[in-house]
């Protein structure tokens, strides 16, 4: 079973944490949107407190766990947002789900496959993670997400960034690396999708481009961007942030 945390009552809210993540990253989040809804954030198996039980092998199954967990708590007509590779998890389970889904957030994520540059750099990180381990990798990888201009101003969430990310398990970011690495294109799932579609980006994220972010910005309903943020901008600018997901969520709801 997932660890996850509940907070609120009312239409259901699911955040989907990022590689080297747990739900704790939507703390601040879910606790000023528990007030008018049912936020639930888990931890993805071998993040956070949940174990990995049995291998990843691919996002889309991983969509069938959630789907089945899902059903389990009662979370119906769900609005899924989901940052970086929860985002990659959340496109899984709308081509899954779709119309069981209300809508789909992506926080500095992206539909697109990884290109061969991506594809390369993830190969990188296996090698990296076979020879030094979780925590040497999780401590240099960490930094890399936010901007760096803003690492001295940030460097207590930075720190608390890197303690929640050594909680993720070797097989786990073995298995989300590969999974990741070899995920297919879901431009067309997101643009075959009725519902709301959000895409947030920061100008100067490092890991999804944000040119990239603007090639597919027709694919959304809601494209906005962030200036000057990186790929954490739930950390970084934490009320702007909060204020595009609370006013994505009152249009799809209204």
């Amino acid at each position: 079973m997932l660890h996850f945390f509940e907070k609120g009552q009312g239409p259901a809210l699911l955040f989907l944490h990022g590689f080297c993540e747990s739900g704790e990253m939507w703390r601040y989040l879910a606790d000023s949107l528990s007030t008018q809804y049912r936020v639930l954030c888990p931890d993805l198996p071998g993040f956070g407190d949940s174990p990995l039980t049995s291998p990843i092998a691919s996002l889309e199954e991983l969509a069938m766990q959630l789907e089945e967990w899902m059903e389990i708590l009662q979370i119906k007509d769900a609005i899924v947002l989901g940052h970086s590779l929860g985002g990659y998890v959340a496109l899984a389970l709308l081509e899954r789900m779709g119309n069981r889904i209300q809508a789909i957030g992506l926080l500095h994520s992206t539909a697109y496959a990884d290109d061969l540059e991506k594809k390369e750099m993830r190969n990188r990180t296996l090698t990296f993670l076979k020879k030094h381990g979780a925590t040497k990798f999780v401590t240099s990888f960490v930094p890399q997400l936010f901007p760096e201009h803003r690492r001295i101003e940030l460097a207590d969430a930075m720190a608390h960034a890197i303690e929640d990310g050594k909680r993720s398990s070797l097989e786990g970011l073995l298995a989300y690396t590969i999974a990741m690495r070899d995920r297919v294109d879901r431009l067309e799932v997101l643009q075959q999708f009725v519902g709301p579609k959000l895409l947030l980006a920061g100008t100067v994220d490092g890991s999804v481009k944000i040119e990239s972010s603007r090639a597919q910005q027709s694919a959304f309903t809601h494209y906005i961007e962030l200036e000057g943020v990186g790929h954490l901008g739930m950390v970084e600018e934490k009320e702007k942030t909060l204020e595009v997901v609370q006013n994505f969520v009152r249009e799809v709801l209204k």
